[in-house]
């Protein structure tokens, strides 16, 4: 027993220490000690002669020394005369608001918040540290406007509840959009309060309602960042900035404000516009760029400042989407078809008329549903009710020009711009089209045989020509074969002329030498035979007239020959021309050589199967000529005739 006392004698010292202070110091001298990480909440259980008894009605804090929850409360540290038979001592945590967010405090006591309000205004109580200084500043029970930040805090409890929440972040590009829910109520036509400065993004809500800010929709914007907002104060909605792209203004339409002063005079009817900061449309538009827009209050309406193209065709619409219910416009002709038709429209709005349209409109998709959609589907229907399906297609172009004045015309008391009318497709009944196409495919065809068969013609003759110069030789020799043939003729005619001249010297001398014989022969045998040389002078000059008449004749049949083979050349160039001529009298001399150019059997005719009745003949030609038994026929038939030696006068 003494071993074990002397091991652990510790633990009976530290037994003997708390009896000594729960016992001795805490019942007759009262002493207290508070750790340094902890609030003392101190609650009276009653009161002695001469203090206060009560609370007065509906406290529950007593900060006058009544018996009940103490305001004020023990810091760490040694205390004496709380008695524990008087008081009793309670030991609570440090309030502890992580970094990042913050506590909201919810009084239990305190004054009445005024009819109407749903938040107690801030009093000076050292971050509602100072129980006692918050219940005599008339601190307000209930929740607070006030709260605390990240720390630690001695906050008593017994009066406080404090819940943590997280701050609001609004990120890149958004923009916060607030609502409060308490202060003094929006005016009667207004759809937000008024315009409040000093709060700091309402991070100081008692000043915001000190300075007469209203609950409920709120004009400013809280922009991207951190901040300490009661979310019992403030409800906040984070939406995207408004963002106008390149190519586009955004018109403004406030619907907050004081009246302002109409800028368009008396002659615009549809809408005012007014200047920035007013109510209305706003006369200047907003850049491209991005903007803090509190959606609630303002709008803002797009309007594209670059040409803007509207397709009326089911199948195609352009990345702005104005034309995702147009459609193909279907119109019936004059002749009783119906067919279909595409047209775009490219418009453009200045960016000093965007506030106007917008004014009359209210948007884009208003301006084509009421004025582009009609307008123009309009104006084609009743253009295609004057025409029949065939003019109006072949009228394409003009029926486009006159669109584009009669719309322009429209559009400009709109304040719009158009900057052309396009007709696409024309889609005609198939009935008709097929018709068309037949007509068409037929209209080529036929260009396309005049195209193969001049195609023709010029190769045949490319033909022609390349024998032609194949035969160039040829053909000089020809011609000077001719040329030598119309001379020999020339020298043979001549020739005729002169045997013929000689001819008739010779007879009429051998006449006369044979008149003097027959004279001689007479005188000298007159008697003898008179009656015989009368039949022998008789008998001369038949001989003499027959032999003159023969060579007369001989020379006539020569010079007719000549004459008449240069006439019948004469009449062979007009009759087949100079080149088809040319080409006869070639192939005629070349027959003469026994030279055989062609086959026995001639195709007549060019690649067309086309040839002339005259290449026929020609080829007819060519054939006797070169045939040998006629060939030799027809030379024996122009043999020269062999003229007979007169016979001798008989004496």
């Amino acid at each position: 027993m003494g071993e074990i006392l002397q091991h652990y004698w510790w633990i009976g010292v530290i037994v003997l220490a708390i009896v000594f202070y729960k016992f001795v110091l805490r019942v007759f001298f009262g002493m207290v000690i508070v750790p340094e990480d902890k609030v003392g909440l101190v609650t009276k259980k009653f009161v002695l002669f001469g203090e206060n008894k009560e609370l007065p009605d509906g406290r529950i804090i007593a900060t006058l020394g009544e018996a009940g929850f103490q305001a004020k409360t023990l810091a760490p540290g040694l205390y004496f005369w709380k008695w524990i038979w008087q008081f009793e001592i309670t030991m609570g945590n440090f309030t502890i608001i992580p970094e990042g967010q913050i506590g909201l405090v919810l009084a239990k006591d305190g004054s009445e918040i005024p009819t109407g309000n749903i938040l107690g205004r801030a009093v000076d109580c050292d971050n509602f540290q100072d129980a006692e200084k918050f219940i005599t500043n008339g601190g307000q029970k209930g929740r607070q406007t006030s709260y605390i930040t990240s720390g630690s805090y001695r906050i008593n409890t017994l009066l406080f509840q404090v819940s943590v929440t997280n701050m609001i972040r609004i990120q890149e590009s958004m923009v916060g959009i607030v609502t409060t829910l308490d202060g003094q109520p929006i005016d009667a036509g207004n759809i937000a309060g008024k315009l409040v400065d000093g709060h700091n993004n309402f991070q100081d809500f008692d000043k915001f309602i000190s300075n007469g800010g209203n609950r409920g929709l709120q004009p400013q914007v809280i922009l991207a960042g951190s901040y300490n907002l009661n979310p019992w104060a403030i409800q906040l909605e984070e939406t995207p900035m408004t963002e106008i792209p390149i190519g586009y203004v955004g018109v403004v339409i406030s619907y907050i404000g004081q009246e302002g002063k109409d800028l368009t005079g008396a002659e615009f009817k549809h809408g005012n516009i007014v200047e920035k900061g007013y109510k209305g449309v706003w006369s200047e538009p907003l850049g491209p760029g991005k903007y803090p827009i509190n959606k609630y209050i303002m709008k803002v309406e797009l309007v594209p400042t670059t040409n803007l193209v509207l397709n009326w065709a089911s199948a195609r619409s352009e990345a702005h989407n104005l034309d995702k219910n147009l459609s193909t416009i279907t119109v019936r002709s004059k002749d009783g078809f119906p067919f279909n038709l595409d047209v775009s429209q490219i418009i453009h709005l200045p960016t000093t008329e965007a506030p106007k349209v917008i004014a009359r409109f209210g948007n884009m998709n208003n301006l084509v549903s009421q004025v582009l959609e009609p307008t123009i589907g309009n104006y084609f229907r009743n253009s295609a009710q004057d025409s029949d399906v065939i003019a109006f297609l072949s009228t394409r172009k003009e029926r486009q020009d006159s669109a584009k004045f009669h719309i322009k015309k429209v559009l400009d008391e709109y304040n719009v711009n158009a900057v052309d009318t396009l007709i696409g497709d024309i889609t005609p009944p198939e009935s008709l089209m097929k018709t068309l196409t037949d007509r068409k495919i037929a209209e080529e065809q036929k260009v396309t045989y005049d195209t193969q068969k001049q195609a023709q013609e010029t190769r045949q003759g490319m033909e022609k020509e390349t024998a032609i110069a194949d035969m160039q030789k040829d053909i000089v020799t020809a011609q000077q074969s001719v040329e030598i043939a119309e001379r020999t003729a020339s020298a043979a005619v001549k020739k005729s002329e002169g045997e013929a001249a000689s001819v008739k010297l010779a007879v009429s001398a051998e006449a006369e030498a044979t008149k003097l014989r027959a004279q001689a022969e007479a005188v000298a045998t007159k008697a003898r035979a008179e009656a015989e040389s009368s039949a022998v002078k008789l008998r001369a000059e038949a001989e003499a007239e027959r032999i003159s008449l023969t060579g007369k004749a001989e020379a006539e049949k020569i010079l007719a020959v000549g004459k008449s083979t240069a006439e019948a050349y004469e009449l062979s160039v007009k009759a087949l021309g100079n080149e088809n001529f040319t080409r006869y009298k070639i192939t005629e001399e070349l027959a003469k050589g026994n030279v055989k150019l062609i086959p026995d059997v001639l195709i007549g005719g060019g690649a067309s199967g086309n040839g002339s009745a005259l290449d026929g003949l020609l080829g007819l030609k060519l054939m006797e000529l070169m045939d040998p038994e006629k060939k030799e026929g027809k030379s024996i038939q122009n043999k020269p005739i062999q003229r007979e030696k007169p016979k001798d006068t008989e004496k």
